[in-house]
């Protein structure tokens, strides 16, 4: 008894301090191992880097509040960044309906991850993991396997402009895009949807709400969450690239489950997502600053991915052995 007290003490002490203690001890070992660090421009930097994840989160997000789980988002960030850059470049379309017609397209794959997960009975890591190489091949397709440039400034400024001067543009994109998603998942109808859900599906089924519809609609907000983030990083880099977003769903991943959404579903709060964002923006910045190699930033990565999974998990371990 008095171990699983303990246990349960140290994760209610995480889940509430847990994450915000990490991202301080994050700052002041980075800002320690490098004078750069604490620059208002690597800073800047920083939160340009974390909208990308933290808009792709959100979305993520909702599939885990549902009990299951997205890693196609990297291929459709990568996806959805090239085919806005081949409508706008190869077929001179206007910015704004390239933008609507690819997040438009990247909804059927979306769609296509949840039919499968809910209608078809596929595990939702099975079917996204067959869906991410799907949507790879089609964006070599769509782009002959070559970077496409030659934007238009008024596209740059998505990804690499400043609001008043000092703000980047992502950075509002990412803040539009969690208001939404508190909005959606805390005062509407639909959120209290999606946790029910998460908690008990047959319980929720049998409530009259038909999970059917709220498993497809999450894997679609999913899926647009990604496209948008696809969109601005291509933005950023200033070039359609078909290889992008080959590590970014463990990224997105890592910062959902960071913020303390439950893998099995039914518990977690967005806005607390935005801090695990924060985390691994920092970690990937702060890794580059102190000149670590490429390979060791994987194997950390990796490392900071099992911690939170088992942080996540400790308080589902506990209650089941009471």
């Amino acid at each position: 008894m008095p171990r699983q007290i303990n246990a349960k003490t140290v994760v209610s002490v995480y889940e509430k301090f847990g994450i915000l203690l990490i991202m301080i001890i994050e700052c002041i070992f980075f800002a320690i191992a490098s004078n750069r660090f604490l620059l208002p421009t690597n800073l800047f930097l920083v939160g340009r880097q974390v909208s990308f994840y933290g808009i792709a989160a959100v979305g993520v997000t909702m599939v885990l509040l549902v009990g299951e789980i997205d890693i196609s988002v990297g291929s459709i960030l990568g996806f959805s960044g090239t085919m806005a850059a081949v409508l706008m470049v190869k077929h001179g379309w206007p910015m704004g309906l390239a933008i609507l017609v690819t997040i438009l397209f990247c909804t059927i794959f979306g769609f296509i991850s949840g039919f499968l997960t809910e209608i078809l009975k596929v595990p939702s890591l099975i079917g996204t993991l067959a869906m991410q190489t799907i949507i790879k091949g089609c964006t070599y397709i769509i782009s002959d396997g070559r970077p496409i440039r030659g934007f238009s400034e008024k596209f740059k400024f998505l990804g690499q402009g400043f609001v008043f001067g000092t703000i980047p543009t992502p950075i509002i994109f990412m803040v539009l895009v969690f208001i939404i998603g508190f909005i959606v998942l805390n005062k509407q109808y639909i959120g209290r949807r999606i946790y029910a859900v998460g908690g008990n599906k047959e319980a929720a089924r049998l409530s009259g709400i038909k999970t059917n519809w709220v498993v497809v609609g999450v894997f679609v907000a999913s899926s647009v969450t990604a496209s948008v983030a696809g969109i601005l990083m291509v933005s950023r880099l200033g070039a359609g690239d078909p290889s992008l977003g080959s590590d970014f769903a463990l990224d997105v991943l890592t910062a959902a489950v960071l913020g303390g959404i439950a893998l099995q579903g039914g518990k977690g709060f967005v806005l607390n997502v935005l801090v695990g964002a924060f985390i691994i923006g920092i970690l990937a910045n702060g890794l580059v600053l102190c000149h670590v190699i490429e390979y060791w930033q994987w194997i950390v990565k990796g490392l900071v991915f099992l911690f939170a999974v088992i942080m996540s998990n400790l308080d589902y371990i506990i209650t089941k052995k009471r």
